[in-house]
């Protein structure tokens, strides 16, 4: 079976360090390391880790996490925008809309964050969908951290 292509913003990365999502974070990660997702950040994500604490920043290399960078391009943003001109979210989460789009238009299988107010949110995905697929796209499922770890194990 195919790999999933999981794409993680950066709220997932800071989430190994919060008290209340680093257990269900390291969790992931640890699935991650195993090899059962292939990790998908964005230039955006990298851009975004410059100002965070080092132990933030350098996160994904101390864990020697083996991940893939995609670039936003223009199409993206112009999407993004889409999200923003249609009201599923307002013009500050423009960041998070642009996370969004570029996981869409990379046809990733998951976008993964612990941004319940701006992404992970039920009203909120149905209406990046929408645009998603009037636009052409796929729908991108969207889940928390909590949604991928394999409790059986």
């Amino acid at each position: 079976m195919k790999k999933l292509r999981i794409y993680i913003d950066t709220s997932v990365i800071g989430g190994y360090f919060d008290d209340e999502f680093n257990v269900d974070t390291k969790l992931l990660f640890d699935e991650i390391l195993h090899g059962e997702y292939k990790l998908v950040i964005s230039d955006l994500t990298e851009r975004e880790l410059v100002n965070a604490p080092e132990r933030v920043r350098t996160l994904l290399r101390d864990l020697k996490i083996d991940f893939e960078v995609i670039a936003v391009t223009q199409e993206s943003i112009d999407l993004a925008m889409d999200y923003i001109k249609e009201k599923v979210v307002g013009q500050t989460s423009m960041d998070d809309c642009i996370h969004i789009a570029t996981a869409t238009i990379h046809k990733l299988d998951l976008l993964i964050s612990w941004n319940f107010k701006h992404i992970v949110n039920v009203i909120r995905i149905r209406g990046y969908n929408s645009i998603n697929l009037r636009n052409g796209y796929s729908i991108l499922e969207i889940r928390s951290p909590k949604d991928l770890i394999n409790y059986e194990n």
